[in-house]
């Protein structure tokens, strides 16, 4: 079976994090996002994979390679403009034969049955089968309006309030047959959603709606990654040391994940799901709550408390500091007896001095320094970067 990735997007509404690597690539449990999908693919059966690259591309495929490391086989094709959701999967027309393919979004994180949606769509007469989820605010998504035969019959994008006329939401998760590509516009931007579908129900055509189990996000924006993170963290099997592991008289609770030549020092407490990069230092007193990621060659010093953090490489907190929720990505130094409130996203190589407070869901773009005591309340921009916290 074979499989698109969709990996051309900007990433904006997750900067300061997209500044330096794909959406695709942001990591999830200290590995890139769209490995975990690549994983799930391979498990689901789909041995045949072909990713859509644009923005930054050349780093997915520094990660995936050609897939031997996942039992896949792996081609790439890159858009020199941009060519939305469906223009991106016609580009690669040449690498499909007559079977059905699924389509999934490079930035989409799941448990679901992708198999089982495969074989539905191989059942049924329909061109396109959608992947659905009942959503409780499903204004961000396309919905649709299907009927008890699992025919769709109504499409809209986004609706606003009183548009709403069902919580049935696209997965943007596609099985299509191959004629399908014949109605996608060469080298012209075509999406999916907003170009496709009401092109083939205005001609009469059979798009068919599946309804999948289990979990499923993209990680559009800070608060879906930290769930797609918590999700992930969920599935720790159970506590696991991977090399050296240095402690005096720390308190481990499973399930954690710790890597090669990690220390902790007295009267620390790391509680799972929670997981530790290699290299990483961890001073006394520190408490490292549930749903906590840390990456590798971190330093944590004496008396801080990290509360659902997500914290890349190379990051050092300060004693006595507390991370609520934030997200701090590489080479950041935070000062002492600082507060990162819930939602806080910290950009690469910030500089955040001593008694610091930044107020909840506040971004501080990449390699800005925050003086001493300073209550950070709005969005820092650093003008060397884009501002832009909207679209793909």
């Amino acid at each position: 079976m074979k499989a698109v990735i969709m990996c051309g997007g900007t990433g904006t509404r997750l900067r300061p994090l997209t500044f330096e690597r794909p959406k695709p690539s942001i990591p999830i449990l200290n590995r890139p996002s769209v490995v975990h999908l690549v994983d799930h693919l391979s498990s689901q059966g789909f041995g045949d994979i072909v990713v859509t690259l644009g923005y930054m591309g050349e780093k997915i495929e520094e990660y995936l390679a050609n897939g031997d490391l996942y039992g896949v086989d792996i081609e790439y094709v890159y858009e020199k403009t941009k060519l939305g959701t469906a223009g991106s999967v016609k580009n690669a027309a040449k690498l499909f034969d007559d079977a059905p393919f699924m389509v999934v979004g490079g930035d989409h994180v799941m448990d679901l049955n992708l198999r089982e949606l495969y074989n539905f769509h191989a059942q049924n007469d329909a061109m396109i089968s959608i992947g659905l989820l009942c959503i409780d605010d499903p204004r961000e998504y396309g919905i649709v309006d299907m009927d008890v035969n699992n025919r769709i019959h109504r499409f809209l994008e986004k609706p606003n309030s009183g548009e709403i006329f069902s919580n049935l939401a696209s997965t943007g998760i596609y099985v299509c047959n191959s004629e399908v590509l014949d109605w996608i516009p060469d080298d012209k931007p075509f999406d999916f959603a907003k170009d496709l579908f009401p092109v083939l129900m205005a001609a009469g055509k059979h798009i068919s709606g599946f309804l999948v189990r289990g979990k499923w996000t993209d990680i559009g924006n800070p608060a879906a990654y930290r769930e797609a993170c918590r999700w992930k963290l969920d599935k720790l099997p159970s506590t696991r040391i991977g090399g050296h592991f240095s402690t005096k008289d720390a308190r481990v609770t499973g399930p954690v994940d710790i890597g090669h030549n990690v220390s902790v020092g007295s009267n620390s407490a790391i509680v799972g799901p929670s997981m530790i990069g290699d290299g990483t230092t961890i001073g006394d007193n520190v408490l490292i709550a549930p749903y906590t990621t840390i990456g590798t060659n971190c330093n944590i010093m004496d008396d801080a408390r990290i509360l659902s953090g997500y914290i890349y490489n190379n990051v050092t907190i300060g004693s006595g500091t507390t991370i609520s929720g934030a997200i701090i990505d590489n080479d950041t130094i935070i000062g002492t007896e600082c507060n990162l409130e819930n939602g806080t996203v910290i950009g690469a190589r910030t500089s955040i001095g001593d008694r610091v407070t930044v107020h909840s869901d506040v971004r501080i773009w990449p390699e800005l320094v925050i003086g001493d005591g300073k209550k950070v309340k709005t969005d820092l921009i650093n003008d060397a970067y884009g501002s832009s916290v909207s679209g793909s």
